[in-house]
């Protein structure tokens, strides 16, 4: 397994709704050559039927599979793997051994958005769905790692845009259009490694 350069944990980026890691390939490209060991899972299943509580699952399985169990790790989440990764986080013990937390544009308290797609997952990214507020409700519990959100208020996909935000953590508000650009958008991405760099 390659090692991230002067002992900093792998990171972990999880991606969204409908689209594979290859969503992370400019990310990957730059983390890696800042030095950092970058792993990209892929989600399986079909997104009708399959919830973010199983996805977070798979995450889980990904984790215990790859590292060693004493191995501490950094989180990226998009979108929906935000919520994905929080679910990891906050249900699924892995605030145990995550670090660093790097939200960028999920839904943390829905998007209207998701009332077009019937699919379960979006069914749990809906506003006050019972899995949004399952999460909230212990929100607090996040102050356990160094978490920053990235959020554009031009985001368009996660309505209204300041459903990105968290009340822990560190905010941090990008002028980059859309939220496809999110991933791929060089201030989104220096933001990412300036997040991971965080001392803890």
């Amino acid at each position: 397994m390659p090692q991230s350069q002067d002992n900093r944990p792998p990171v972990v980026l999880v991606h969204g709704f409908f689209i594979k890691s290859v969503v992370f390939r400019r990310l990957a490209a730059d983390l890696t050559a800042r030095g950092w060991s970058v792993h990209t899972p892929d989600f399986t299943g079909n997104y009708r039927h399959v919830g973010l509580e199983e996805l977070a699952a798979q995450l889980a399985d990904y984790i215990d599979k790859t590292f060693a169990p004493s191995q501490p790790i950094d989180l990226v989440g998009l979108s929906m793997g935000g919520l994905v990764a929080r679910y990891y986080l906050q249900r699924l013990s892995g605030i145990e051994r995550v670090q660093r937390f790097v939200s960028i544009s999920a839904p943390h308290n829905g998007t209207w958005m998701a009332h077009l797609i019937p699919s379960l997952p979006c069914v749990q990214m809906r506003p006050q769905s019972d899995f949004l507020r399952n999460l909230n409700q212990d929100v607090a519990m996040l102050d356990r790692v160094n978490l920053t959100y990235l959020w554009t208020p031009w985001d368009f996909i996660i309505v209204p845009a300041s459903s990105s935000l968290l009340p822990v953590g560190d905010e941090v508000r990008l002028p980059v259009i859309t939220h496809a650009c999110m991933a791929r958008h060089p201030l989104s991405m220096a933001a990412v490694a300036d997040a991971l760099s965080a001392p803890l």
